[in-house]
């Protein structure tokens, strides 16, 4: 069992964020433990890297070439929760970060939380400060209509549009036969 995701919870799975923020990753233990060691897996430099191992005196020891001011491990009063807080962010932080323990000479990981680290963080779809007369009308028409992916999307009420009127169709005959008969049976009882 390389992965004890059943000991330890890794929160959360993924975090974007923009260069010189600062971030944290939670994990949380199940079981006794000697203390929680971090690493990074970096998908660019395909390399495992110890970064820190944090005992329960909440003493640190750091890899090779590892920033203290960086990297600051936290530790919960329960001894059952830790966590790695990362400031000075920047793309080179980039890479999927494992909480793990040493659990009866095995390494038992957390199922790793991936950091993206971005100059800009990219924009909402929707942006209410620029002015809508300011672009050109066909370009905003076409766009909306090939990015809507939404309720209102033409892929769904083009379709849902001509069922309802296939059915309002379909219901005539059936409303004027029902009326013919609903009318020679008032004649029929009038009569009477």
């Amino acid at each position: 069992g390389f992965y004890g995701n059943l000991l330890l919870t890794q929160t959360p799975e993924h975090i974007l964020t923009q260069t010189n923020n600062k971030t944290e990753i939670l994990c949380e233990l199940k079981k006794e433990h000697t203390g929680v060691y971090w690493y990074r897996w970096s998908p660019e430099r395909q390399h495992f890297e110890f970064l820190v191992f944090s005992n329960k005196l909440g003493k640190a020891t750091y890899g090779t070439n590892v920033s203290q001011d960086k990297f600051r491990v936290h530790e919960e009063r329960s001894h059952s929760s830790y966590s790695l807080h990362i400031s000075h962010l920047h793309p080179m932080d980039n890479g999927t970060y494992y909480c793990s323990v040493s659990q009866s000479s095995q390494l038992l990981l957390g199922s790793g939380t991936r950091l993206s680290v971005v100059d800009a963080l990219p924009l909402p779809p929707k942006t209410t400060q620029t002015p809508v007369s300011k672009k050109p009308v066909p370009w905003i028409t076409k766009s909306k209509a090939a990015s809507r992916k939404g309720p209102c999307s033409p892929l769904v009420w083009i379709p849902l549009a001509a069922g309802v009127l296939l059915l309002l169709l379909g219901l005539v005959p059936t409303a004027h036969r029902l009326y013919r008969l609903r009318r020679r049976l008032w004649l029929r009882v009038h009569r009477q």
